[in-house]
């Protein structure tokens, strides 16, 4: 049971009704997190921000990569769940690339480099070593590429954040 409410959509603060709309519009459902988020329209604003700007700077794959891998560190279940998901049917990563994910691993090795960079960070909180930094810039990783892996990174401890904190209730079918 969730420790912080999740409240339905039409009970949620007037200030969160249009980003609740929006992302109804998008997936056609309102996912729990979102809902928690609700509480607050300023953070929930927020969020929406920062996720459609960083959904301008990383592909799907990629992103999802890394927030499986931040999932997986920060012990997040709802996380874990919705992006073993929508990895899964939006990004169509395989079982097995979903696993290695979790793990700070891909198949190929420019996406292994991002994944095993954004596990460090998190494990890190960010105290990275220059060696750390090594493999992206092997693979070609400018530096706005890299602040945007840390970003992202960045963008998925908040979540795991408010869901470990709240408790919320996974609602994403397992894959």
């Amino acid at each position: 049971m969730s420790r912080i409410g999740a409240p339905a959509m039409e009970a949620a603060p007037e200030g969160s009704q249009a980003t609740l709309q929006a992302i109804k519009a998008r997936l056609g459902q309102v996912p729990n997190f979102f809902r928690v988020l609700s509480n607050s329209p300023a953070v929930i604003t927020a969020h929406a921000a920062l996720s459609q700007n960083l959904g301008k700077a990383l592909d799907l794959k990629t992103r999802e990569r890394i927030a499986l891998a931040v999932a997986a560190v920060n012990g997040c279940e709802y996380c874990d769940a919705a992006h073993s998901f929508t990895a899964f049917t939006f990004a169509k990563l395989s079982h097995e690339e979903i696993a290695m994910a979790k793990q700070g691993d891909a198949p190929e090795a420019r996406d292994a480099a991002v994944v095993a960079f954004a596990r460090q960070v998190a494990h890190t909180r960010g105290k990275v070593t220059q060696a750390d930094l090594e493999p992206l810039r092997a693979a070609g990783f400018t530096e706005a590429q890299i602040i945007e892996i840390v970003a992202t990174v960045a963008e998925n401890f908040f979540t795991n954040l408010i869901n470990n904190v709240a408790g919320t209730q996974v609602d994403f079918p397992a894959i």
